[in-house]
């Protein structure tokens, strides 16, 4: 009886650890393939952007860790400020560079837990990006700033705002939605979402790279380039994530002063569309424009659209 047992328990077992095998096997031969599909772009010269503004690279040093962020443009001049989706870092904005350079100040974040700020040991979570977006501005002597944010970087700006109303000049939030509303629909959503995400996540951070590429762009070109920012985001920085608790939160009556712009890909998920239509409707001072073409981030898919668009709305509230 002893004997069958153990037989009935290994069964088991490799019932159990083939499939996940095969599936890991899979995930790998996936991976080989995609990346030698980005290479090969790289060789055709369809991958690369080039930057040509001198960009400085500064750290803000906090207790444990230090957020990493990045300067270039015109220094007497407004400051634009872009701020990243989740996973990403400061190359999400590449193709937004030298556009904005030619005229106003410009500052990508690594926000903490993304691209080369490491929370480490520190207890903070990305709900502490408010603190450190208000100590860069005071360092790089702004008292204003146009703040962009893309998707999570839209949710981050608006809790930021909500802290600092005085430092906004004006918002965009491109693939966001009000943080102040209870979104229930949302949270159910993001959380399936994230599960599945965490899912590939456990088996190869490679795949899920690959996985929120093709979620959040349109484009081939526009993956590879996401895929490419998504480089330094590891398993641990998920814990950082939940500080989103802290900014997704149902606010009365906080209504933005200043102009808000909402954008949204053609090719972005309905629930988003929905969202962005409604935040668009409860504020009086805010445009929302759809761009064709593009997926979630638009400004990776159709850069050339993206910039245009906004470059356009800040100098009309300059």
């Amino acid at each position: 009886m002893k004997r069958k047992s153990k037989k009935r328990i290994l069964i088991i077992l490799l019932l159990i650890l083939i499939p996940i095998l095969g599936f890991k096997i899979y995930l790998e031969i996936d991976n080989v393939f995609y990346e030698k599909r980005i290479e090969q772009m790289k060789k055709n010269k369809e991958f690369n952007v080039q930057i040509e503004s001198s960009i400085e690279h500064k750290t803000l040093k906090m207790d444990d860790y230090k957020i990493h962020y990045f300067v270039s443009g015109k220094e007497n001049n407004d400051l634009v400020l872009f701020l990243h989706p989740a996973f990403s870092d400061h190359r999400a904005f590449d193709q937004q560079i030298d556009f904005f350079s030619k005229k106003y100040r410009v500052i990508t974040i690594d926000l903490i837990g993304h691209g080369l700020s490491k929370a480490k040991k520190s207890k903070d979570k990305i709900d502490a990006s408010s603190n450190h977006i208000e100590k860069i501005l005071d360092i790089e002597g702004f008292d204003k700033a146009h703040l962009v944010g893309i998707s999570m970087g839209s949710l981050i700006a608006q809790y930021f705002a909500i802290e600092y109303p005085e430092k906004i000049n004006t918002l965009t939030a491109l693939g966001g939605y009000d943080i102040n509303k209870e979104n229930k629909e949302v949270a159910k959503t993001q959380r399936s979402y994230n599960l599945s995400l965490i899912f590939r996540a456990i088996f190869s951070m490679k795949a899920f790279r690959k996985m929120t590429a093709e979620n959040i762009c349109k484009s081939e070109k526009g993956q590879a380039l996401f895929y490419k920012t998504t480089g330094h985001y590891e398993r641990k920085s998920f814990m950082v994530m939940q500080g989103l608790q802290n900014v997704i939160k149902d606010r009365k009556n906080i209504k933005p002063k200043y102009p808000t712009l909402m954008l949204i890909g053609e090719f972005d998920i309905e629930l988003s569309k929905k969202m962005a239509k409604e935040w668009h409707n409860d504020i009086e001072s805010s445009e929302y424009l759809m761009i064709e073409g593009a997926g979630h981030c638009a400004n990776i898919d159709k850069p050339i659209e993206f910039n245009r668009i906004l470059m356009d709305f800040i100098n009309r509230n300059e």
